[in-house]
Protein backbone atom coordinates (compact mmCIF):
# COMPACT_ATOMS: atom_id res chain seq x y z
CA UNK A 1 0.00 0.00 0.00
CA UNK A 2 1.67 3.22 -1.16
CA UNK A 3 0.90 6.91 0.14
CA UNK A 4 0.30 7.61 -3.26
CA UNK A 5 -2.67 4.94 -3.36
CA UNK A 6 -4.11 6.04 0.12
CA UNK A 7 -3.86 10.08 -0.86
CA UNK A 8 -5.96 9.60 -3.60
CA UNK A 9 -8.81 7.07 -2.20
CA UNK A 10 -8.74 9.65 1.24
CA UNK A 11 -9.63 12.50 -1.29
CA UNK A 12 -12.20 10.68 -2.78
CA UNK A 13 -13.72 9.33 0.33
CA UNK A 14 -13.45 13.15 1.86
CA UNK A 15 -15.11 14.65 -1.22
CA UNK A 16 -17.12 11.82 -2.94
CA UNK A 17 -16.10 12.89 -6.07
CA UNK A 18 -12.95 11.78 -8.20
CA UNK A 19 -13.60 14.61 -10.14
CA UNK A 20 -13.38 17.18 -7.22
CA UNK A 21 -10.64 14.74 -5.77
CA UNK A 22 -8.74 15.36 -9.04
CA UNK A 23 -8.80 18.78 -8.96
CA UNK A 24 -7.31 18.75 -4.70
CA UNK A 25 -4.83 16.89 -5.93
CA UNK A 26 -3.54 18.40 -9.30
CA UNK A 27 -4.04 14.59 -11.52
CA UNK A 28 -5.68 13.58 -14.07
CA UNK A 29 -9.18 12.26 -13.11
CA UNK A 30 -8.58 8.54 -14.85
CA UNK A 31 -5.10 8.75 -13.01
CA UNK A 32 -6.71 8.81 -9.65
CA UNK A 33 -8.97 5.93 -10.36
CA UNK A 34 -6.28 4.08 -11.41
CA UNK A 35 -4.84 4.61 -7.86
CA UNK A 36 -7.80 3.22 -6.24
CA UNK A 37 -8.10 0.61 -8.58
CA UNK A 38 -4.91 -0.76 -7.48
CA UNK A 39 -5.71 0.04 -4.03
CA UNK A 40 -8.59 -2.30 -4.32
CA UNK A 41 -6.79 -5.34 -5.99
CA UNK A 42 -3.94 -4.58 -3.43
CA UNK A 43 -6.46 -5.13 -0.92
CA UNK A 44 -8.95 -7.69 -2.94
CA UNK A 45 -11.85 -5.38 -1.62
CA UNK A 46 -14.34 -2.99 -3.08
CA UNK A 47 -13.87 0.49 -1.40
CA UNK A 48 -16.02 2.26 -3.76
CA UNK A 49 -19.18 2.08 -4.78
CA UNK A 50 -19.72 3.50 -8.42
CA UNK A 51 -22.58 4.39 -10.00
CA UNK A 52 -23.50 7.98 -12.56
CA UNK A 53 -24.58 9.36 -9.51
CA UNK A 54 -21.57 9.57 -8.16
CA UNK A 55 -19.00 7.32 -5.79
CA UNK A 56 -20.22 6.23 -2.16
CA UNK A 57 -17.97 4.03 0.32
CA UNK A 58 -18.30 0.36 0.91
CA UNK A 59 -18.25 -0.81 4.23
CA UNK A 60 -14.66 -1.86 3.99
CA UNK A 61 -14.41 2.03 2.42
CA UNK A 62 -15.43 3.75 5.32
CA UNK A 63 -12.77 1.58 7.72
CA UNK A 64 -9.80 2.73 5.47
CA UNK A 65 -10.99 6.23 5.57
CA UNK A 66 -10.76 6.26 8.77
CA UNK A 67 -7.25 4.82 9.16
CA UNK A 68 -5.88 6.97 6.19
CA UNK A 69 -7.21 10.19 8.09
CA UNK A 70 -5.32 9.50 11.20
CA UNK A 71 -2.28 7.62 9.04
CA UNK A 72 -1.78 11.53 6.98
CA UNK A 73 -1.99 12.98 10.26
CA UNK A 74 0.76 11.04 11.55
CA UNK A 75 2.49 11.52 8.80
CA UNK A 76 2.42 15.63 9.45
CA UNK A 77 3.30 15.51 12.42
CA UNK A 78 6.62 13.45 11.56
CA UNK A 79 7.44 15.73 9.63
CA UNK A 80 6.79 18.47 11.20
CA UNK A 81 9.09 16.43 14.04
CA UNK A 82 11.95 16.34 11.50
CA UNK A 83 11.79 19.37 9.86
CA UNK A 84 10.19 22.06 12.93
CA UNK A 85 9.42 25.03 10.18
CA UNK A 86 8.50 28.39 11.89
CA UNK A 87 5.95 28.35 14.05
CA UNK A 88 3.13 30.72 14.01
CA UNK A 89 -0.15 30.52 15.55
CA UNK A 90 -3.32 32.62 16.30
CA UNK A 91 -4.80 31.46 19.50
CA UNK A 92 -8.53 32.86 20.87
CA UNK A 93 -9.14 32.62 24.53
CA UNK A 94 -11.89 33.95 27.55
CA UNK A 95 -10.61 35.84 29.91
CA UNK A 96 -10.68 33.56 32.57
CA UNK A 97 -8.66 30.60 30.32
CA UNK A 98 -6.48 32.67 29.19
CA UNK A 99 -5.77 33.98 32.89
CA UNK A 100 -5.81 30.81 34.86
CA UNK A 101 -5.25 27.90 32.15
CA UNK A 102 -3.06 29.22 29.44
CA UNK A 103 0.23 30.34 31.11
CA UNK A 104 1.74 26.68 31.91
CA UNK A 105 0.38 25.90 28.00
CA UNK A 106 2.40 28.81 26.73
CA UNK A 107 5.76 27.91 29.15
CA UNK A 108 5.30 23.94 27.74
CA UNK A 109 5.03 25.43 24.17
CA UNK A 110 7.53 27.57 24.04
CA UNK A 111 10.21 25.38 26.05
CA UNK A 112 9.92 22.62 23.33
CA UNK A 113 9.85 25.27 20.37
CA UNK A 114 11.75 28.36 21.30
CA UNK A 115 11.26 29.89 17.90
CA UNK A 116 7.50 30.02 18.04
CA UNK A 117 5.45 32.92 17.41
CA UNK A 118 2.23 32.80 19.28
CA UNK A 119 -0.60 35.53 19.40
CA UNK A 120 -2.88 35.36 22.17
CA UNK A 121 -5.87 37.42 22.13
CA UNK A 122 -9.27 37.78 24.17
CA UNK A 123 -12.67 37.89 22.71
CA UNK A 124 -16.17 36.67 24.24
CA UNK A 125 -17.50 32.92 23.51
CA UNK A 126 -19.57 33.99 20.51
CA UNK A 127 -16.35 36.59 18.94
CA UNK A 128 -13.89 33.27 19.55
CA UNK A 129 -15.87 31.31 17.20
CA UNK A 130 -16.43 33.63 14.65
CA UNK A 131 -12.72 34.26 14.47
CA UNK A 132 -12.17 30.89 14.25
CA UNK A 133 -14.80 30.79 11.27
CA UNK A 134 -13.03 33.65 9.61
CA UNK A 135 -9.66 31.79 9.90
CA UNK A 136 -8.83 35.00 12.08
CA UNK A 137 -7.67 32.37 15.12
CA UNK A 138 -6.23 29.21 14.09
CA UNK A 139 -7.69 27.70 17.51
CA UNK A 140 -9.83 29.22 20.69
CA UNK A 141 -10.58 27.84 23.82
CA UNK A 142 -14.17 28.37 25.67
CA UNK A 143 -16.15 27.40 28.34
CA UNK A 144 -19.59 25.99 27.55
CA UNK A 145 -21.17 24.68 24.87
CA UNK A 146 -19.89 24.75 21.17
CA UNK A 147 -21.89 26.18 17.65
CA UNK A 148 -23.27 23.47 15.89
CA UNK A 149 -21.12 23.59 12.98
CA UNK A 150 -20.03 21.24 10.33
CA UNK A 151 -16.92 23.56 9.78
CA UNK A 152 -15.94 22.64 13.31
CA UNK A 153 -14.12 20.53 14.73
CA UNK A 154 -14.12 20.59 18.95
CA UNK A 155 -12.08 18.69 22.54
CA UNK A 156 -13.06 19.14 25.57
CA UNK A 157 -9.68 19.06 27.70
CA UNK A 158 -10.81 19.84 31.09
CA UNK A 159 -14.05 20.22 33.36
CA UNK A 160 -13.95 22.26 36.03
CA UNK A 161 -16.12 22.63 38.97
CA UNK A 162 -18.47 25.22 39.60
CA UNK A 163 -18.19 26.80 42.99
CA UNK A 164 -20.05 30.40 44.56
CA UNK A 165 -18.07 32.62 46.11
CA UNK A 166 -19.11 35.17 49.21
CA UNK A 167 -17.14 37.90 51.21
CA UNK A 168 -14.75 36.45 53.59
CA UNK A 169 -17.47 37.53 56.88
CA UNK A 170 -20.09 35.80 54.88
CA UNK A 171 -22.02 33.05 57.51
CA UNK A 172 -21.69 30.28 55.41
CA UNK A 173 -17.79 31.50 54.50
CA UNK A 174 -16.97 29.16 57.37
CA UNK A 175 -18.94 26.06 56.29
CA UNK A 176 -17.20 25.71 53.18
CA UNK A 177 -20.11 24.03 51.34
CA UNK A 178 -23.71 24.27 51.29
CA UNK A 179 -26.86 23.16 49.72
CA UNK A 180 -28.40 24.62 46.27
CA UNK A 181 -31.80 25.45 48.49
CA UNK A 182 -29.07 27.09 50.70
CA UNK A 183 -27.69 29.23 48.54
CA UNK A 184 -30.76 30.12 46.34
CA UNK A 185 -31.71 33.05 48.59
CA UNK A 186 -28.87 34.81 48.61
CA UNK A 187 -28.26 37.80 46.13
CA UNK A 188 -26.42 36.75 42.99
CA UNK A 189 -24.02 38.63 40.70
CA UNK A 190 -23.46 37.10 37.18
CA UNK A 191 -22.40 38.19 33.79
CA UNK A 192 -24.19 38.74 30.65
CA UNK A 193 -27.35 36.67 29.24
CA UNK A 194 -25.19 35.57 25.97
CA UNK A 195 -22.12 34.78 28.07
CA UNK A 196 -21.38 30.85 28.79
CA UNK A 197 -20.91 31.88 32.61
CA UNK A 198 -24.18 33.54 32.69
CA UNK A 199 -25.22 30.21 31.02
CA UNK A 200 -23.85 27.82 33.92
CA UNK A 201 -25.78 30.18 36.41
CA UNK A 202 -29.64 30.16 34.83
CA UNK A 203 -28.84 26.36 34.37
CA UNK A 204 -27.79 25.87 38.37
CA UNK A 205 -30.78 27.45 39.65
CA UNK A 206 -33.20 26.35 36.48
CA UNK A 207 -33.95 30.06 35.03
CA UNK A 208 -35.44 31.07 38.13
CA UNK A 209 -33.25 33.29 39.87
CA UNK A 210 -32.39 36.59 38.30
CA UNK A 211 -28.48 38.59 39.19
CA UNK A 212 -28.97 41.62 41.54
CA UNK A 213 -26.44 42.91 39.25
CA UNK A 214 -24.79 42.10 35.90
CA UNK A 215 -21.49 42.35 34.99
CA UNK A 216 -19.10 41.38 31.67
CA UNK A 217 -15.60 40.93 33.41
CA UNK A 218 -14.88 37.57 35.59
CA UNK A 219 -12.35 40.06 37.39
CA UNK A 220 -14.92 43.00 38.10
CA UNK A 221 -17.08 40.25 39.10
CA UNK A 222 -14.77 38.78 41.81
CA UNK A 223 -14.21 41.93 42.89
CA UNK A 224 -17.71 43.08 43.35
CA UNK A 225 -18.33 40.12 45.08
CA UNK A 226 -15.01 41.08 47.78
CA UNK A 227 -17.00 44.12 48.23
CA UNK A 228 -19.49 42.51 49.41
CA UNK A 229 -22.15 43.33 46.64
CA UNK A 230 -23.24 39.83 46.55
CA UNK A 231 -22.48 36.28 46.04
CA UNK A 232 -21.63 34.63 42.35
CA UNK A 233 -21.22 30.88 40.73
CA UNK A 234 -18.12 30.43 39.04
CA UNK A 235 -15.47 27.90 37.83
CA UNK A 236 -12.93 27.10 40.24
CA UNK A 237 -9.98 28.03 38.65
CA UNK A 238 -11.22 31.46 37.86
CA UNK A 239 -11.77 31.96 41.84
CA UNK A 240 -8.74 29.95 43.24
CA UNK A 241 -6.23 32.60 43.26
CA UNK A 242 -8.65 35.59 44.76
CA UNK A 243 -9.05 33.06 47.52
CA UNK A 244 -5.71 32.11 48.17
CA UNK A 245 -5.47 35.69 48.77
CA UNK A 246 -8.35 35.55 51.33
CA UNK A 247 -10.30 38.31 49.28
CA UNK A 248 -12.97 35.84 49.26
CA UNK A 249 -14.52 32.40 50.48
CA UNK A 250 -15.54 29.51 48.46
CA UNK A 251 -18.34 27.42 49.23
CA UNK A 252 -18.50 23.86 47.45
CA UNK A 253 -22.39 23.01 46.08
CA UNK A 254 -22.87 19.96 47.93
CA UNK A 255 -26.13 18.68 46.48
CA UNK A 256 -25.40 18.87 42.95
CA UNK A 257 -22.86 18.26 40.47
CA UNK A 258 -21.96 21.32 38.52
CA UNK A 259 -19.52 21.43 36.03
CA UNK A 260 -17.79 24.08 33.33
CA UNK A 261 -16.53 22.29 30.41
CA UNK A 262 -13.33 23.99 28.39
CA UNK A 263 -13.17 23.31 24.90
CA UNK A 264 -10.65 23.91 22.42
CA UNK A 265 -12.00 24.27 19.00
CA UNK A 266 -10.39 24.49 15.13
CA UNK A 267 -11.69 24.65 11.58
CA UNK A 268 -11.98 20.83 10.41
CA UNK A 269 -10.32 21.47 7.07
CA UNK A 270 -7.17 22.61 9.44
CA UNK A 271 -6.78 19.49 11.22
CA UNK A 272 -3.72 18.60 9.46
CA UNK A 273 -1.92 22.09 10.31
CA UNK A 274 1.17 20.83 11.90
CA UNK A 275 1.13 24.20 13.96
CA UNK A 276 -1.87 23.35 15.22
CA UNK A 277 -1.23 20.13 16.14
CA UNK A 278 2.16 20.87 17.89
CA UNK A 279 -0.15 23.25 20.06
CA UNK A 280 -2.59 20.99 20.74
CA UNK A 281 -0.56 18.59 21.61
CA UNK A 282 0.86 21.23 24.61
CA UNK A 283 -2.86 21.66 25.61
CA UNK A 284 -3.36 17.97 25.98
CA UNK A 285 -0.39 17.57 27.67
CA UNK A 286 -0.71 20.84 30.53
CA UNK A 287 -4.98 20.45 30.36
CA UNK A 288 -6.17 17.17 29.94
CA UNK A 289 -4.45 15.01 32.49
Amino acid sequence: MELRQLRAFETVARTLSVTQAAKELHYAQSSVSDQIQSLERELGVSLLNRSQRGVRLTPEGVVLSEYAERIFKLVEEARFAVTRPGLELAVGAQEAVSQHLLPPVLRHFRSAYPQARVRVGLDSRGGLYRGVLRTDLDLCLAFGSVPDDPALRSETLVEEPLVVIVPPEHPLAGSGRARLAELAPEAFLATEKGCSFREMFDSAFAGEKEPVAEVSSIATLGACVAAGMGSALLPLVSVRAQADRGEVAVVEVGDADLRAKVTMSWLDRNSANPNLLAFQSALRTQLGG
